[in-house]
């Protein structure tokens, strides 16, 4: 399999939700499995520290398990843009940094290891470097969770186009239904999968419909059954 950057289209277009579900994917066919998320916004105190939700997800589906502080080195309270809560915080993260940080986990060569962003493709990481940048030091393969709403197309493309301007290889992407009116329309929900199958000119890793609440780890579970593995004919 091997290592892919996970971005989305937006912030909560179902980023942690794929990830979780390829990585839960990986482990129902015996895989060996990483989850890294190096920066995180929106955490939490607990007794061991701040942790966020979405790195506990990838981190619930990591085989074998790893700490915490390998998943997520770069912890933030406040639920902004990472760079803004980094700077609140006075603990500014680079490029450098991040690449130090990952240096090792990449070194367990995992079956499958998925690196995932914050928000989208553009988001910064600091006053001159993108978060991006990330996977374009790493040379990583990309791919890109579509959240199906209205005015995906046009996220898609734009976010599309961004990542091969970067001079990065789209493996693949993934839709995941954010807005049940979206599909409430068999015909046009079908021509609008259409359209992004055309344009992105990459494979369709599966279609995530709305799933019931529960657990991060149940409905990554429920996800994997919507999802197939990049690479995989």
């Amino acid at each position: 399999m091997g290592v892919y950057f996970v971005t989305g289209t937006d912030t909560d277009a179902g980023k942690t939700l794929v990830a979780g579900g390829l990585l839960a994917l990986a482990r129902q066919h015996d895989m060996s499995t990483l989850g890294l998320k190096p920066v995180a916004s929106g955490c939490d105190m607990t007794p061991a520290g701040l942790r966020n939700i979405d790195a506990l997800t990838l981190g619930e589906q990591s085989t074998p398990e790893v700490g915490y502080e390998t998943i997520n080195p770069y912890t933030y309270e406040p639920a902004i843009a990472p760079h803004l809560a980094a700077r609140r915080t006075g603990r500014v993260p680079t490029l450098n940094d991040l690449v130090s940080a990952t240096a090792d986990p990449l070194a367990r060569q995992r079956d499958l290891t998925l690196i995932e962003g914050a928000g989208g493709w553009r988001v910064p990481l600091n006053e001159h470097e993108d978060l991006a940048g990330l996977a374009v030091r790493l040379r990583l393969p990309v791919i890109l969770v579509v959240g199906l709403k209205l005015g995906c197309l046009n996220h898609a493309r734009l976010s599309a186009e961004a990542i091969r301007a970067d001079g990065l290889q789209l493996a693949g992407w993934a839709g995941n239904l954010i807005d049940p009116d979206f599909a409430a329309d068999a015909h046009d929900y079908q021509a609008n999968l259409d359209t992004l199958g055309q344009t992105l000119q990459a494979p369709c890793l599966g279609l995530v419909p709305r799933l019931e609440a529960g657990s991060p780890g149940q409905r990554a579970t429920a996800a994997a059954q919507h999802l197939s593995l990049p690479g995989a004919d």
